[in-house]
C-alpha cells in the first residue's frame, strides 16, 4: 500500500512539473500539444495546418523569424506560417480573387503561440497594438492573418498607409490622411477579405481575424510541435 502511495505522489509530481503555468491567465484556457491533439481528434477543422502546402505560390516574409520587427530579436525558430484549416480554406478563395486582378497575398504572420504574445506584451504593452495575455490573441487560436497586397507580374507589394507592424496612427484600418492609391489598395484589401469571412482590425490594417474564431481555443505550440 504504501508503495503504491509513493508511486502515486511521483505521478503527480511528474504531471505537475510538465504543466505549464502563466502569469497573466488561468492555465486550464490555453491548450498545449497534448490537448491540442486531443482536440483535433474530436474535430479535424481544428487542425493547425501549414499555409503553404496548401498554397504553394503564396508570398511569406515571416518578420518574427527575423530581427526586423519591432522586437528586434528573433521570436520565431522557423520561417513559417501556420493556421486553422478552416481558416486556410478561406484564404485560398481570397487568392483566387485576387489572382483574376493580377494580384496575390503575402504573409507576415499567422497562428502565434501564447508565449511570444506574452513577449511582445511584456516588451511594448500598449493594447492597441499588442495583444493583452490576459484575454489571449485571435492570432494565438489560430485564426488571425498578418497580410499585404503584391503584385504577381513585378512580385512588389502595393502601396499601403504603413509598413507592417507600424505603431502610428496612420496604420488605423479607417485613417483617412493617405495617398489615394494607399487608399485604394487598402480598402481593396478589406473588402476581398471581408468578403472571405475575414474582419479588419481598427488599429492594424494588416491584421484580419477569421469570423468563426471564437470557436477555437488560445494555444501554446512551438511551431516544432506542429
Amino acid at each position: 500500500m504504501r508503495r503504491c502511495l509513493i508511486v502515486l505522489v511521483f505521478i503527480i509530481a511528474g504531471i505537475s512539473a510538465q504543466a505549464q503555468h502563466y502569469k497573466y491567465i488561468d492555465s486550464t484556457k490555453i491548450s498545449g500539444t497534448a490537448r491540442y491533439k486531443r482536440q483535433v481528434k474530436t474535430n479535424p477543422d481544428k487542425q493547425l495546418v501549414e499555409i503553404k502546402q496548401y498554397m504553394p505560390t503564396i508570398v511569406l516574409d515571416i518578420r518574427y523569424a527575423t530581427t526586423n520587427n519591432f522586437m528586434h530579436r528573433r521570436m520565431y525558430r522557423q520561417p513559417k506560417a501556420y493556421a486553422r484549416l478552416p481558416v486556410v480554406k478561406a484564404l485560398q478563395q481570397v487568392e483566387a480573387d485576387l489572382k483574376t486582378r493580377g494580384l496575390g497575398l503575402k504573409i507576415y504572420d499567422a497562428y502565434r503561440p501564447y508565449s511570444v504574445t506574452v513577449k511582445f506584451y511584456e516588451m511594448a504593452s500598449d493594447t492597441n497594438f499588442v495583444a493583452d495575455p490576459r484575454k489571449g490573441s485571435k492570432h494565438n487560436r489560430g485564426c488571425a492573418i498578418d497580410l499585404s497586397l503584391i503584385n504577381l507580374r513585378t512580385g512588389k507589394e502595393l502601396d499601403m498607409p504603413t509598413g507592417f507592424d507600424s505603431f502610428s496612427k496612420k496604420a488605423a484600418a479607417n485613417y483617412r490622411a493617405i495617398t489615394k492609391p494607399q487608399l485604394d489598395n487598402r480598402e481593396l484589401l478589406k473588402t476581398i477579405m471581408h468578403a472571405h469571412g475575414f474582419t479588419v482590425l481598427t488599429t492594424e490594417w494588416w491584421h484580419y481575424d477569421f469570423n468563426g474564431w471564437a470557436n477555437y481555443e488560445l494555444l501554446d505550440i512551438p511551431f516544432s510541435a506542429l
